[in-house]
């Protein structure tokens, strides 16, 4: 019998592959579907449960919502390949301040306030924003995931050492922890299939008892013998003359 699909959301920059493997090796029986949505809109799809969990950016309102931090993303700055900080290993955001940076609509940094010069108009995305850059008008900070999936010949990025950075986390309902939800944590957290809060653990087989009879040891020598054959310490009789 075929189980239920587990419903998984996630949004840009956000690679579930490894543990979508993972969980479609461990149960083919229950098939996983990805959604993948707007970072903006990825807490509505839990709430609205077009999604069982979903793997999204904090910072968001966890009321009725539970969620795992997973792992925190280095921030950059994305710029032409001509630009000044190419020569750079790494940027502040002192070294934006003269410059235009585009702060688009779906930025998932939680900044005080945006570094450098602002830009006219926001852009509506970072895909939007992305070839803003490559045309000059400015230069745009996210996380590094997202510098990668919009990667482009023309454009390059560095470290930004003081900016906010992104924290991705796993996030559902929480008055629905499913088993499917408590399955795919143990596979995030690595967990292996037969550990305790992955299936139940196959026990494992007695031990046949061995049905070679064994032969009785020998008594051990209550004493030791004082001569041996062919050995004695004794004198011999003289031999008999024949007659």
């Amino acid at each position: 019998m075929t189980a239920p699909p587990f419903r998984l959301g996630y949004v840009p920059g956000v690679i579930p592959g490894k543990w979508v493997r993972t969980w479609n090796d461990r149960f083919p029986e229950a098939p996983l579907t990805l959604v993948q949505v707007p970072a903006a809109d990825a807490e509505a799809l839990i709430r609205d449960r077009a999604a069982d969990a979903a793997l999204l950016r904090l910072p968001i309102d966890r009321t009725g919502l539970h969620a795992i931090p997973l792992y925190t993303e280095t921030t950059v700055v994305v710029f032409p390949k001509d630009h000044l900080l190419a020569a750079t290993d790494e940027a502040s955001t002192e070294d934006l301040t003269d410059s235009v940076v585009l702060h688009p609509l779906d930025d998932t940094l939680d900044w005080d306030r945006p570094p450098g010069e602002e830009a006219f108009e926001r852009p509506a995305t970072t895909g939007d924003a992305i070839e803003l850059v490559a045309a000059g008008v400015g230069l745009l900070v996210v996380p590094q995931s997202l510098a990668r999936l919009h990667h482009r010949k023309d454009l390059t990025y560095r470290p930004l050492t003081d900016a906010p950075e992104s924290r991705v986390a796993l996030s559902w309902p929480e008055d629905e922890t499913t088993d499917a939800v408590e399955e795919f944590i143990g596979i995030i957290r690595g967990r292996t299939g037969n550990s305790t809060r992955g299936r139940t653990p196959t026990p494992p087989e007695p031990k046949r008892p061995d049905s070679t009879p064994r032969k009785p040891a020998k008594p051990k020598p209550t004493g030791t013998a004082k001569h041996r054959s062919g050995n004695q310490t004794g004198k011999r009789g003289k031999p008999r003359k024949r007659s």
